[in-house]
């Protein structure tokens, strides 16, 4: 690990705004705060919106700023990212913004029933190799239930088709209710300014994508706490690529 990453970490150690309990941690010290984000870290009863896989936290931070009385939590494993954007809320000011860095595989365990609001997923990793660690795949779907409120909203925003394709297939395939739609973001006019503004927050990685010519594809839908989630039983096509970097990791041309 380069000296800049272990002075960020070393640096994260002292922010109020950050929890971590990576796997290796929450397996030995149970994270007690579970169901009291708002009276004991908060210290206020508004809503709480998760953005999971938040990267450098340019969401977290873009959404603190634009809604000063609902409550932002970032979520990643990857600190050293992490750093940015919690530092940037401690020197803005921000009281509405938190980081939990941990394995989202464990989300579940941090958080209480009904106490989330709303979950954004902006850029995930399609994981077009493994539906399990897809964070739009049924599996997450059932963690996300624990402590999301019934018809909860998921807003998934992304460059890639082949993971907009899959949750298109798994929303419909469970009948989730559809509040918006698009394959082609900014070029989208029938949403209302608010949702414009908001989507109008642009991370690192999108602003790489937008400058290859890709379509940013966004999708939000309800997802209610009862009925038995199942996989679709579809073959989508993979991306010609990975990253701004790396070619596709696979060498199939379809998965699932």
């Amino acid at each position: 690990m380069g000296k800049g990453k272990l002075a960020k970490f070393a640096e994260m150690e002292t922010f109020e705004n950050v929890f971590q309990y990576p796997h290796s941690v929450i397996e030995q010290v149970p994270f007690e705060m579970k169901g009291h984000w708002r009276d004991q870290y908060f210290k206020n009863n508004h809503p709480i919106v998760l953005e999971l896989g938040c990267g450098k936290g340019e969401y977290t931070v873009g959404l603190a700023k634009l809604f000063p009385h609902i409550n932002f939590i970032g979520v990643d494993i990857k600190g050293a990212r992490m750093w940015t954007g919690a530092k940037q809320a401690i020197e803005q000011g921000l009281a509405n913004v938190a980081f939990l860095r941990t394995n989202i595989e464990l989300i579940d365990r941090f958080f209480g029933q009904d106490e989330v609001q709303e979950i954004w997923l902006t850029f995930s990793d399609p994981q077009m190799k493994n539906v399990r660690k897809r964070l739009t795949s049924t599996y997450f779907m059932n963690r996300y239930r624990c402590f999301l409120v019934d018809g909860g909203l998921i807003h998934l925003k992304t460059d890639s088709n082949f993971l907009f394709t899959y949750t298109l297939a798994m929303v419909d395939n469970n009948q989730l209710p559809i509040v918006q739609s698009t394959g082609d973001l900014y070029h989208t006019t029938d949403m209302d300014e608010a949702t414009k503004q908001i989507l109008s927050i642009q991370t690192y990685y999108e602003s790489m994508w937008i400058a290859r010519g890709l379509n940013i594809k966004y999708l939000k839908f309800k997802l209610p706490r009862n009925g038995m989630l199942e996989e679709p039983d579809i073959e989508i096509p993979l991306d010609d690529y990975r990253s701004y970097h790396r070619s596709k990791r696979s060498g199939k041309t379809v998965g699932k």
